[in-house]
């Protein structure tokens, strides 16, 4: 089999480099290993983050190249590059532009969702660079609605609509009939969706069920892939690597990572093919070490649902964010000692939970405990345990804090003292040890009916407790082969590897470890995949 461009990858960044070396021209081909094709996208909330984007500016929100850049720099550690960081900043505005012009996006301000580091210069206060998807009509796509993985979860929401988002949660049933009928869905399928829709449209058909397993490379050049049944795809002009992380490979993670990540909140495709591939090739790696961090809470029975003919479902995590920042809740570690801001943005909590003690040689704040009390159960949501409903076994429950303690095995008269502590405090809205509350972002996420502080600090006073086990997941790792502003694939003497590219979870991040706001990820995912398609289609092999 002959194509012009080969794209390694059905997600969000794979289907967007199909588009764009389409456009350009180039004969695409689009193959992916599971039977099913979306990958992290499809089950993420799919919020977009990309600087001066078209809706802001179509909104009347200010904001410019110099701001964002300064706000990632403000945040860099080192790992950033000037020229992909830049290349990201600059193309963002135009890979959406160009993706609304295909019918594959269709994108509005999350209003007022705020910059996770709203200290920085550059930073967002008020939102406008955090993009929500309207709602897809899954009719249109006919049997190719079946093929989008989506974890056994529809959404019928947009995210603004729920918690996360800032909304109630709520539809009118009449509503939520209509979109029942009419298979409407918001979230990642929501983007997903558009952006099969668009290349079905141009007849980029993805192949799925076809596992890559290695380059072909012929006088110094990636001329095409080995399939795992031995059959091979030849592109004259280049391969896209778009196969998201590796935080499902054992391996990968005991090799790279800075510590411990045992409850992954993505689908168990992300084992590190696209990477394995690319330091075969030579590929020089970079921003390794780190990952899309996330708390996780795991819930016994819950599972991925395989995807591919080798795949078996997995134990399933999921994210746990406004658990931590509705108030009437703190979280502990071993000790019962409290250990972070508990609202503070998912992505760089993972510093706290990773932090290691020299003299136990352990890692003390894993796993952590959510806690709560019935104050808090009685209003908020716990993962899928909503108000008023039985509490399923999954959740701990005491009726005091010494019993609590004693049934999760930590430190009984340590937990009395800090939850008095956080109490006395919490009864005037301050946090003097974490600061909880203190930021715009841990108020965006709490119970926002409550003034300033209180919106996320309450007293954990009131009986019957609740606790569940918290452990340290991922929505992707981010490290890998590094790249050009180009979406060239690097080797390990920072020349490019001769038609072979690479956009999304498997390349070395243009933002590095930064998780910049929400939909930090697929921002730097979609706008790579539209250079890695527009930069592929041009290059002509010899």
């Amino acid at each position: 089999m002959d194509t012009d461009v080969l794209i390694i990858g059905a997600g969000a960044s794979g289907l967007t480099a199909a588009l764009a070396a389409h456009d350009s021209g180039a004969k695409v081909t689009v193959i992916e290993k599971g039977d099913k094709l979306g990958g992290t996208a499809a089950i993420s909330g799919g919020i977009v983050w990309v600087p001066n984007n078209p809706a802001m500016q179509e909104a009347g929100i200010d904001d410019d190249r110099e701001a964002a850049l300064s706000y990632f720099r403000s945040l860099d550690h080192g790992e950033m590059n000037d020229e992909t960081l830049e290349a990201f900043v600059d193309e963002g505005t135009q890979a959406l532009a160009f993706l609304g012009s295909q019918g594959a996006a269709e994108l509005s301000v999350l209003n007022g969702y705020p910059d996770y580091y709203l200290d920085r210069p550059g930073a967002k206060t008020g939102g406008g660079r955090a993009l929500d998807n309207e709602l897809f009509d899954y009719t249109t796509l006919g049997e190719w609605a079946d093929k989008i993985y989506n974890g056994g979860d529809v959404q019928r929401m947009m995210l603004r609509e729920t918690p996360l988002g800032g909304g109630s949660g709520m539809i009118e049933p009449e509503e939520m009939q209509r979109r029942i009928d009419g298979d409407l869905r918001g979230w990642g399928q929501a983007l997903v969706g558009r952006l099969l829709k668009a290349c079905l449209d141009k007849d980029i058909v993805p192949q799925l069920g076809t596992a890559a397993k290695k380059l072909l490379i012929e006088n110094d050049q990636v001329t095409g892939v080995i399939l795992e049944d031995g059959e091979t795809i030849k592109a004259s002009r280049g391969v896209i690597l778009a196969t998201g992380g590796f935080e499902w490979d054992e391996d990968l993670k005991t090799t790279f990572l800075r510590g411990p990540l045992n409850a992954p909140a993505s689908p168990q495709m992300n084992t590190g093919d696209g990477l394995k591939m690319a330091m075969s090739a030579g590929a020089s790696l970079g921003n390794m070490t780190s990952a899309w961090w996330m708390p996780t809470l795991s819930i016994a029975g819950a599972s991925w649902p395989a995807n591919g003919t080798n795949g078996q479902d997995v134990q399933r995590s999921l994210p746990v964010l406004i658990e931590r920042t509705m108030p009437h809740s703190i979280m502990v570690n071993r000790q019962g000692k409290r250990f972070c801001n508990e609202a503070n943005n998912y992505s760089s909590l993972a510093g706290a939970f990773q932090a290691f003690d020299p003299a136990t040689y352990d890692y003390p704040n894993l796993p952590a405990y959510l806690i709560m009390d019935d104050q808090y159960v009685s209003r908020y949501p716990i993962a899928s345990a909503m108000p008023g409903q039985d509490l399923p076994d999954w959740i701990t429950t005491a009726n005091s804090l010494e019993e609590l303690a004693a049934t999760l095995g930590i430190d009984g008269e340590q937990l009395l003292t800090t939850v008095t502590d956080f109490n006395s405090n919490a009864e005037n809205a301050e946090d003097p040890e974490f600061g909880r509350g203190v930021s715009e972002y841990d108020r965006f996420y709490g119970d926002r009916s409550r003034p300033g502080a209180a919106a996320t600090l309450g007293t954990v006073n009131t009986g019957p407790f609740y606790a569940v086990e918290i452990n340290m997941g991922t929505l992707g790792t981010n490290g890998g082969p590094k790249t050009n502003g180009q979406a060239q694939i690097l080797d390990v003497d920072g020349d490019p590897i001769a038609g072979l590219f690479g956009a999304g979870n498997v390349i070395s991040c243009p933002t590095g470890s930064v998780y910049a706001g929400a939909g930090g990820t697929l921002g730097p995912a979609l706008t790579f995949g539209y250079i890695a398609g527009k930069s592929a289609a041009r290059l002509e092999n010899s």
